[in-house]
């Protein structure tokens, strides 16, 4: 994380993020780093569906057809957030860390989106407990937004 706070320090790239399967833990890694308020816009914990409804905009009819598992949910996250926080990067989690299946999604099925000029949607399969989940769909954010703002 430090290495991805230094380029988007130095860059002067605003992040910001929205968050559900990972409950703000991006947020409190990327919040514990000195002198990232320079571009550290915010987060939005949206855990429930409800909560992605009401603060982030997306409609029921999206979340009954797809799931908030999907890369759907993924994609609106991340652009209505994006939107809300006023940054020019947004990333968004959504998934099923466990313990059981979810929508009919088995544990370990994650949607993350990055918005930083354009959109990327990544669908992954991971295995572990629900904190290894979490914090492997963490680090493999880290390691795209690093790659995309050092191409910047």
């Amino acid at each position: 994380m430090d290495e991805l706070a230094k380029a988007l320090i130095q860059y002067n790239i605003s992040i910001s993020s929205v968050e559900s399967f990972t409950v703000g833990n991006f947020a409190a890694m990327l919040g514990s780093i000195p002198g990232i308020s320079k571009v550290y816009r915010g987060s939005l914990v949206t855990y429930q569906s409800e909560t992605k409804e009401r603060l982030l905009g997306i409609s029921h009819d999206i979340i009954k057809k797809y799931g908030v598992v999907s890369k759907e949910t993924a994609s609106l996250m991340c652009i209505n957030g994006k939107q809300i926080l006023n940054s020019d990067i947004c990333v968004s989690f959504t998934g099923n860390a466990g313990p059981e299946a979810m929508e009919g999604k088995p544990v370990g099925l994650v949607y993350i989106g990055i918005l930083y000029e354009g959109v990327n949607i990544y669908e992954l399969n991971l295995k572990g407990s629900r904190t290894e989940i979490q914090q492997q769909a963490i680090d493999f954010v880290i390691k795209k937004l690093i790659e995309k703002v050092k191409v910047n």
